[in-house]
């Protein structure tokens, strides 16, 4: 059957905005906004819920934005303040005049219910945001391109819609003044607690004061430094000893490697133990305690093989709205891949840097990316990694919040003095001091740890 046969059987299907309103509830509205002028509770009870954005006739966003703005200043909220406040925004005749104020009191049944009058309108306006989201990601198809992209920017719309972005993205600095300030203010009452995601080192958290929301943190070393293990100790300190959810994409160890290195640095038994069976009595104790206490922690792994980066991007804003998701780590940079051609290996990377800052900026979340250094330490003298050892992009450089060099002088000197130590060196901090940190490396455990002073 043709395609014309199939539309005179069944009739083609209604397009959105033909004949048919947005999803709205006018009575809601007129219910929230009477609530508000009626009780000074219903105020705070509401703008937690809704915005004026969120409300579908033009007259109910007005009135709100005057109750909201009375309400801020401390000032009464009624009727006649706020038809006061309106006539000096030459808003009042737009609205309605006075009349409708009054009709908005009269139309509410009780203020005691006004959070649920807020939710339904909330509800509807998520609804018109996805109706406006599916008809984007219609033109977005119709559009053509490369599909990765075009699936990326249809997970976006719909992923802007449940996140409730559906304001503006730009915001005057009056608008941002009032929240700064209050962040300000709870970092100075928060004296002595960890204001970021913690990383489990005591000087490296005390330099950053935790890995903080947008971020992107690259830990880079040569191979079998410990690059992985130093980012397993970061997810160990953030989701299971401060029970922050964490995701590791791992490009390179199974998950079943990785659980054996969590379980063997938290328990303390040895890891080659674990690898080859040879377990004490007082192992299997440890192991069960472990188990039990590591069992329900927020961390998630994902080991799936040549992982893009529209998986990883997909599978944390999934993360983000259904567990709150608190620091994604990539292990590791040059093993993804983006199954395009490029011109370049430096350009893919340089591209795959740049979108995981712009991941981390969307989520919310420090993002932390490991990366291989080329062979710049090893030719020379002192050996010590240098933000320009980097391999295959500069741009990582540039993306990055914070650059992490690893290193440990023990696997180039035999007879090094620093045998179980390692160099954590903060080579670029954005928003603060750089430094050299020593930790101590305990490779029989997979893990780093702080140095006994700092206990």
């Amino acid at each position: 059957m043709s395609l014309s046969e199939l539309e005179q059987a069944y009739g083609t299907p209604e397009a959105p905005g033909e004949d048919r309103l947005p999803p709205q509830d006018v009575a809601a509205e007129m219910s929230a906004i009477g609530a508000m002028l009626l009780s000074k509770d219903a105020i705070g009870e509401c703008s937690e819920i809704v915005k004026a954005a969120d409300f579908y006739r033009p007259a109910h966003e007005r009135i709100f934005e005057a109750i909201i703005d009375l309400f801020s200043r401390g000032e009464p909220v009624d009727a006649i303040t706020v038809a006061d406040e309106l006539t000096k925004r030459g808003d009042l005749a737009r609205v309605g005049g006075t009349a409708y104020l009054h009709q908005l009191i009269a139309q509410v049944p009780t203020a005691a219910n006004a959070s649920y009058y807020a939710e339904i309108v909330a509800e509807r306006a998520i609804l018109r945001r996805l109706v406006e989201a599916g008809t984007r990601i219609v033109q977005i198809g119709y559009g053509g391109g490369d599909v990765e992209e075009v699936v990326n920017a249809a997970q976006a719309e719909v992923f802007a819609v449940a996140d409730r972005r559906g304001g503006e993205d730009y915001h005057a600095i009056g608008d941002l003044i009032q929240p700064t300030t209050d962040e300000i203010e709870h970092n100075a009452s928060s004296t002595g607690e960890m204001v970021g995601v913690p990383t489990g080192f005591t000087d490296l958290d005390e330099l950053t004061n935790g890995l903080h929301p947008g971020q992107m943190i690259i830990v880079a070393a040569r191979p079998a430094v410990g690059k992985s293990t130093f980012a397993l100790d970061i997810a160990r300190a953030a989701a299971i000893h401060a029970r922050m959810p964490a995701v590791v994409f791992s490009l390179e160890m199974s998950r079943t490697e990785i659980t054996m290195r969590l379980l063997s640095a938290e328990s303390e038994i040895p890891l080659q133990n674990m690898r080859k069976g040879n377990m004490r009595d007082r192992d299997w104790t440890r192991l069960a305690e472990t188990q039990g206490r590591i069992h329900d922690a927020p961390l998630f792994i994902d080991d799936s093989p040549n992982m893009s980066l529209m998986e990883i991007r997909a599978k944390c804003r999934r993360l983000k709205q259904q567990h709150n998701l608190k620091l994604v780590i990539v292990d590791y940079l040059q093993l993804m891949s983006s199954g395009k051609r490029v011109e370049s290996r430096q350009q893919e990377v340089a591209e795959f840097s740049r979108a995981l800052k712009l991941l981390a900026k969307e989520l919310e979340v420090p993002l932390i990316a490991l990366s291989q250094l080329n062979r710049g330490p090893e030719q020379r003298t002192d050996k010590k990694p240098q933000m320009s050892d980097l391999r295959e992009s500069g741009s990582i450089e540039q993306d990055a919040d914070v650059v992490i060099l690893l290193h440990r002088e023990s696997l180039y000197e035999r007879e090094s003095q620093r045998e179980g130590e390692a160099d954590v060196i903060v080579a670029k901090h954005r928003n603060g001091p750089t430094d050299t940190i020593v930790v101590a490396f305990q490779g029989h455990y997979s893990r780093f740890t702080n140095m006994a002073s700092n206990f």
